[in-house]
């Protein structure tokens, strides 16, 4: 048989049978119906070592580098690209983008282009949190705790005083920052709306005169009342707070909006208080404070009226500030099916957290609680 008759492609695959898979040419001639001549002569033009098999391999070879090239330059165009805004960051934070997509890109490409070396990388690994970054978490947690368990009220000057009771000593401003990369702020968006000035009663006259800061407990309390809203209807609660502390002494809830309820707070203040002095009541001139039983009460127990002008609430500002961070802190929070459920829960807020928790920037950001064994800690040092 002529060599003629085969193609190109033939000839290129006997050959392969030969030179790859390792048959010899007398075998392979032979099953293919062609003389060993004729197969030596198609081996030395398409074998490894001819010209033209030279020249498809240097073909090959510059196109898997040109591949290879353009794979580098792909990689580091979308490295480049995703990490623009890291290029900018500490080294730590470069290490950290290199973490999170060293299964996406190789780590040496990634540290060529963020100008870091690979072995600073991997000891990164072993331990990649400072000791200023591992101050920063435990602070972070005692912060959070504090937070919640102030019921998500509490700002980070409270929170600061929060950590320097449990001895952790750190700066305001770096409890401020911490707080604010975490989202943890006070609560804040209540606004009770301002009411009309109005001209003084004539039953009592403004005795307080604003002076809200006395100078020991029993000396000036203040009183008010507000509603809270249920699925069954308004609750009406009537506070006592003494001034000195800002401590709640007496309160009352009840459905309906009586002078029981106002005589009920202040007979509970007064159980608790027992003042053996002369004590200036403050309210405003609901009809309940100027009603003939509620004067009447005053007398008995030997306490003095005074009375807010008709429509101003900064009279009894202590009173109306007290109301406010109620419903700001808990109220407003909360949806209460009946009354029940909002009677107890106004009765933990007081008792169990605003008294003998909350801590109150005219008390030196003690709690009312403490500021008054405060100021008997005192007395007994003195005497």
């Amino acid at each position: 048989m002529s060599s003629k008759r085969y193609p190109e492609e033939f000839k290129i695959e006997a050959v392969k049978q030969v030179t790859e898979k390792g048959h010899s040419v007398a075998d392979v001639a032979n099953r293919l119906g062609t003389t060993t001549h004729s197969l030596y002569a198609w081996v030395k033009r398409y074998g490894p070592d001819s010209s033209q098999h030279q020249a498809q391999s240097d073909e090959s070879a510059e196109i898997r580098r040109l591949r290879k090239e353009l794979q580098r330059v792909t990689e580091e165009r979308d490295i480049f690209k995703k990490s623009r805004g890291v290029l900018r960051k500490p080294v730590r934070l470069r290490y950290a983008f290199i973490k999170a997509n060293q299964s996406v890109w190789p780590v040496r490409r990634m540290c060529k282009i963020l100008g870091v070396h690979p072995s600073g990388f991997y000891a990164w690994l072993k331990h990649p949190d400072s000791k200023q970054e591992k101050r920063r978490k435990y602070l972070l947690g005692l912060i959070k705790q504090f937070w919640l368990e102030s019921g998500g009220v509490y700002g980070y000057r409270k929170i600061y005083s929060d950590l320097r009771d449990e001895g952790e000593f750190c700066g305001i401003n770096q409890v401020h920052r911490l707080m604010k990369r975490e989202g943890l702020q006070s609560q804040r968006g209540y606004r009770k709306p301002r009411a009309k000035a109005g001209t003084e009663h004539i039953i009592s006259a403004n005795k307080l005169a604003r002076e809200f800061n006395p100078t020991a407990p029993n000396q000036s309390w203040v009183t008010d009342i507000t509603y809270i809203k249920t699925h069954e209807g308004w609750l009406y609660l009537a506070v006592v707070v003494d001034l000195f502390s800002r401590r709640v002494i007496g309160w009352s809830m009840k459905s309906r909006i009586t002078k029981e309820l106002v005589l009920d707070a202040l007979l509970m203040a007064i159980w608790r208080r027992s003042p053996s002095q002369k004590v200036l009541v403050h309210s405003d001139q609901g009809s309940r404070y100027t009603s003939h039983d509620w004067n009447k009460f005053l007398k008995q127990h030997g306490l003095e009226a005074s009375m807010s002008c008709r429509g101003n609430c900064h009279d009894n500002a202590v009173a109306e500030s007290f109301f406010q961070l109620l419903k700001r802190e808990r109220v407003k929070r909360k949806i209460y099916s009946t009354r029940e459920d909002a009677r107890m829960d106004i009765f933990e807020y007081i008792e169990m957290f605003y008294n003998v928790k909350r801590r109150h920037g005219s008390n030196n950001q003690l709690s009312p609680v403490e500021y008054e064994k405060q100021y008997e800690r005192r007395l007994t040092s003195v005497y």
